[in-house]
């Protein structure tokens, strides 16, 4: 990668995986093991989704417990896609030899969790007899 270039690579457009020259398979490997932990998130998402929906129907209201599942659902949905978008942004700025794009998602992901937490508290606090 080349140490002197500064600006990201421009958002991929048609047959993006034909640009630039194949990058050293390492890292494109390292880039699909990190696409998988975003899916691997995704499906641990879906999971509290039904899990919570299913196993935890006298704990709160059904408003509360379907707003959450809701949340997650939609959270996993929304990484799913966000995972295949950096997976090829980061394919193609290595093909290119530029910089890596940032990403605002993980910002996005973190705020998520303390927000499903607080909202986990309140469902378990409520179902207290």
């Amino acid at each position: 990668m080349s140490q002197q270039d500064n600006t990201a690579a421009p958002r991929p457009r048609g047959k993006w995986w034909l640009a630039g020259k194949t990058p050293d398979y390492r890292f494109t490997l390292a880039n699909e093991r990190t696409f998988l932990a975003w899916i691997r998130t995704a499906l641990a998402f879906m999971a509290g989704a039904v899990g919570i929906e299913q196993f935890s129907p006298q704990l709160s209201s059904a408003g509360l417990r379907i707003g959450i599942s809701t949340m997650l659902l939609l959270a996993a949905s929304s990484m799913g896609f966000m995972a295949w978008l950096r997976w090829r942004r980061n394919e193609y700025a290595m093909r290119l030899e530029g910089k890596l794009p940032y990403t605002r998602a993980l910002a996005v992901v973190a705020i998520l969790m303390i927000v499903l937490a607080i909202l986990l508290v309140i469902l378990l606090w409520q179902g207290q007899p």
